[in-house]
């Protein structure tokens, strides 16, 4: 990526998607009970799921932490949305209330790719991770700058 930004200046990034079976919003401390109680309902589901664990990650995340060291990462995450370093999004029920994933577009590591892109969703709706996939692929070529995003098909 060298010195270019993530994101092109004059890209104004979406804040959201909604569709019939979920809803995105960006990621931020709001959220921490709901999004605490998701991914420690699921640790084992969401470091099966596809592109959420990269080789020789000594220290995947999903792991142990408090809800207060959750905070943080939340905060982490809305600090990254606001300077456009990276923009994490929330997934949730479709009326708004319960968390049930979250998706990341961060920088790439590689040359060939632009942007790397993780998801996840609870182990309950496991059903929802190649809708949420699908969707996900779809908002990237529709509404986002990047030409070769990094984001792990499933079946």
């Amino acid at each position: 990526m060298g010195d270019r930004p993530f994101v092109p200046d004059d890209f104004d990034p979406p804040t959201g998607l909604a569709t019939p079976d979920f809803i995105l919003e960006p990621l931020g401390p709001q959220h921490n009970e709901r999004d605490y109680a998701a991914w420690t309902s699921s640790m084992e589901h969401i470091l099966a799921t596809p592109g959420m664990v990269e080789p020789g990650d000594e220290h995947p995340w999903p792991h142990p932490m408090t809800l207060e060291e959750n905070r943080g990462d939340l905060v982490r995450h809305a600090e990254d949305f606001a300077a456009r370093r990276g923009f994490t999004f929330t997934v949730l029920e479709p009326d708004g209330g319960v968390v049930i994933g979250c998706v990341y577009i961060y920088p790439s590591k590689g040359e060939e790719t632009d942007a790397r892109v993780q998801s996840w969703v609870t182990a309950a709706r496991a059903d929802l991770d190649p809708v949420l996939w699908r969707a996900v692929s779809d908002w990237l070529r529709a509404d986002w700058p990047f030409r070769n995003p990094e984001y792990a098909p499933r079946a």
